[in-house]
């Protein structure tokens, strides 16, 4: 079982001063570029686009450049994006998801960047999560095809978002750097990310007090995105095809999943709203499984069984409660 990691009480103390080295600024002076006087910020997906919201609210305009339905990991710029990038007043992206992205924020020369990759300790996790805390980083192994999906610096998993303690980090970082780029709004800045984090927190504990009794511990999902929030509660994520959810996994893959699934009394697998539930419908065929949602929160659509962050981490928690037989 995943053992979790205790974060060090500095560390999300020091979200404030890494925030300042993620945003990449020469001035200080506020910029506010929008026409309505509203700080122009550009967010890389769906979890950058809604930290900008709760913290900036009335003072910024917010856009993305992953549209609703679109799939985050396979996102090409169009020339007209790249143009709007270089317009923005601060661009927050999550640095090694998005190669596309990070090319163009690269050569944007867009003063005021965050990087959320720097405001948390990003981690490797592998597909199968029933080693990782025996073995660390370094005793994972990709066992097939499709498994090496390279993320992030050294292959780190980027999905921080959906572990609330992670997100909370990355939040306080991100409220850090709107001070910064715009100092005369910096005590509503400060206010809202403290509600935020006050939400994140209970969200947290609604997880940890939601998954502590369970039957099984053990749950498979086509993408294997929930390494982070697995290691926070106790849990162990059995991927299907790794970090890249269009990745096909091998016959043996599946065929050691089959074995997992009965050892481990496993009763549901997992697909998400914006990948193919192809795999997920054909292993839970074979092994008598039944299908659920649980959605790795990279975009809203009408499909999500929630209209923001906090509603579809709730559905989240309340079907893997149901799939891991929550006592």
């Amino acid at each position: 079982m995943n053992v979790r990691r205790l974060i060090p009480a500095a560390a999300l103390a020091g979200a404030v001063a890494l925030g300042a080295t993620a945003l990449t600024a020469c001035s200080g002076a506020s910029a506010g570029g929008a026409k309505d006087g509203k700080l122009d910020v550009m967010s890389s997906f769906y979890p950058m686009q809604f930290l900008a919201q709760q913290i900036g609210k009335d003072h910024v305009k917010v856009d993305t450049l992953t549209k609703p339905g679109v799939e985050p990991h396979d996102l090409e710029i169009t020339p007209k994006q790249t143009g709007q990038l270089g317009e923005a007043d601060v661009v927050l992206y999550l640095k090694g998801l998005q190669p596309a992205v990070d090319k163009a924020v690269a050569q944007s020369g867009v003063k005021h960047v965050v990087d959320a990759a720097k405001l948390t300790e990003l981690e490797v996790h592998g597909a199968s999560g029933h080693d990782h805390a025996h073995e660390g980083a370094e005793g994972h192994t990709e066992g097939e095809e499709g498994h090496d999906h390279a993320h992030g610096e050294a292959g780190e998993d980027p999905h921080v978002w959906l572990d609330p303690v992670k997100y909370a980090e990355v939040a306080k970082g991100v409220g850090a750097a709107l001070e910064k780029a715009d100092p005369d709004h910096a005590a509503d800045y400060r206010k809202n990310t403290d509600e935020l984090l006050g939400k994140l927190t209970a969200l947290d504990t609604e997880f940890k007090d939601g998954l502590r009794n369970t039957a099984s511990k053990t749950f498979i999902t086509t993408h294997s995105a929930f390494g982070y929030l697995a290691e926070r509660y106790g849990l162990d994520q059995e991927g299907i095809s790794g970090v890249d959810p269009e990745s096909e996994p091998s016959p043996a893959r599946m065929k050691e999943l089959q074995a997992v699934a009965k050892k481990d009394n496993v009763s549901t697998v997992f697909f998400e709203t914006l990948a193919s539930d192809k795999t997920a419908k054909s292993l839970a065929t074979d092994t008598g499984l039944k299908t659920d949602v649980l959605d790795p929160l990279e975009g809203i659509t009408d499909k999500s069984q929630g209209a923001d962050y906090f509603e579809v981490m709730r559905s989240n928690l309340k079907n893997l409660q149901k799939a891991l037989g929550s006592k």
